[in-house]
């Protein structure tokens, strides 16, 4: 791989019913059909396709080259299995090796998982709306919601774990399908240790503090656990949104752009944004008012950018981009 920050690293585990790295794919999925297939040289070949671009479940491997036409067909698919989308292009060297590198491990997955080969020469809106900066990068679309996997080449051992840390998030937000019927016996994910499993139960039941409690007391006992604070970042998040109306959030980002240096606003701002989707929006506001701002309320909103930075993923571009802005306005 390329750099330390296009490593893969894997998606917390982290049960997300809001998942992170949201954007919005609905003007892709409105898009009227095209004919598909580029013809592009070198293009990765669809195999294991129905008529309608989708996967067929009763064959493998499952690959599937994206196009305008049938980018919905696979958006809606990822209700039933997460799709891994591979977006790579003939003028990056590492293109043909990470996607073939995909489907290798996707097809021991037993149809759990399906590979979408996305041209980006040949459909250039689709790496705009997944915000990618480089080829090859992959990301993974589960309900209709993008989470960012890696840039830059891997191989199997560095993909596998990454797809079962997915898997774990996808089946805490009930996506737990299969299209073929012939999965290995053994491809069950992994349990969840307790804590986490009892955080992911009060997830499902709505009550956000109750799994803010378990992912703490999971802390407690492994200080080390990345997956608990990422999830208590993002539980918290939650349950600080939960009780607001679309009328509340209006007034919120009047308040915060009437009142720029008003704490409680703009860090309810940046909550909203990193929800919707506006990750560097978020951060940049909370850097911004460090950067104003002094004393006690400067420490709040420090913590709290910290915490948006887990929600978020610590290896995310966007959080390196914004921990430097953060230590030009501190020091």
């Amino acid at each position: 791989m390329s750099s330390p920050a296009s490593r893969p690293v894997p998606p917390a585990a982290a049960n997300l019913l809001n998942l992170r790295g949201a954007v919005d794919l609905s003007s892709l999925k409105q898009r009227p059909a095209s004919p598909a297939g580029s013809g592009a040289p070198g293009a990765p070949a669809a195999s294991g396709t129905a008529a309608n671009g989708t996967a067929d479940a009763g064959t493998a491997p499952l690959r599937v080259t994206v196009t305008e036409g049938n980018f919905q067909d696979l958006v809606e698919l990822s209700a039933q299995v997460p799709v891994v989308f591979a977006l790579w292009a003939t003028y990056s060297p590492e293109s043909a090796a990470m996607v073939d590198s995909l489907e290798q491990v996707i097809n021991g997955y037993g149809g759990r998982l399906v590979l979408g080969a996305a041209d980006i020469d040949a459909f250039p809106q689709l790496a705009q709306a997944f915000q990618v900066q480089a080829v090859p990068t992959a990301v993974a679309v589960i309900k209709g919601q993008p989470v960012p996997l890696f840039q830059g080449g891997a191989d199997d051992a560095q993909i596998r774990p990454l797809l079962d840390e997915l898997l774990k998030v996808a089946a805490a937000n009930g996506v737990t399908g299969s299209l073929g019927a012939g999965a290995p016996q053994d491809a069950e994910p992994a349990p969840l240790p307790p804590l986490h499993q009892a955080a992911f139960d009060a997830i499902e039941a709505g009550d956000y503090e109750a799994a803010a409690v378990a992912y703490r007391q999971a802390l407690l006992e492994m200080p080390s656990d990345a997956d608990a604070k990422a999830g208590l970042a993002q539980v918290e998040l939650m349950a600080r949104l939960q009780p607001l109306s679309a009328q509340d959030t209006e007034g919120l980002r009047a308040l915060a752009a009437n009142e720029p240096d008003k704490l409680d606003a703009q860090l309810g701002v940046a909550d909203l944004d990193v929800a919707g989707g506006h990750v560097e929006d978020a951060l940049n506001r909370v850097v911004s008012f460090i950067g104003r701002n002094f004393g006690p309320e400067r420490e709040t909103a420090r913590l709290r950018l910290l915490e948006l930075f887990d929600v978020v993923g610590t290896h995310d571009d966007r959080v390196a981009k914004a921990r430097q802005a953060l230590a030009r306005v501190l020091f």
